[in-house]
């Protein structure tokens, strides 16, 4: 099965020509392709699919689903060789 992962925009820069940003998955910084969503900007939650922010969230379903995909496990290989930042405020 295929899983959007919800996170935080938290920067928007452009690489290569394309519109790419940090985004945040519970304290784990990742970089993103943002060519899909060229409306988001930071603060903004998006959804994430293999790397490109396919959807923008609202705040509390992004919360909501990060929980559901927290509970079922399949948020483990967020966590492996990224960097991990402190938590701004968000619950995890």
């Amino acid at each position: 099965m295929c899983l959007g992962i919800p996170g935080e925009l938290m920067s928007v820069r452009e690489e290569g020509g394309l519109r790419v940003g940090k985004v945040r998955f519970a304290g784990i910084l990742r970089d993103v392709c943002l060519e899909c969503v060229p409306d988001a900007v930071p603060g903004d939650y998006v959804l994430v699919h293999v790397g490109f922010a396919i959807a923008r969230l609202d705040a509390e379903e992004a919360a909501r689903t990060y929980a559901l995909l927290e509970e079922l496990g399949q948020t483990e290989e967020l966590v492996a060789g990224d960097d991990v930042v402190a938590p701004s405020g968000a619950s995890r």
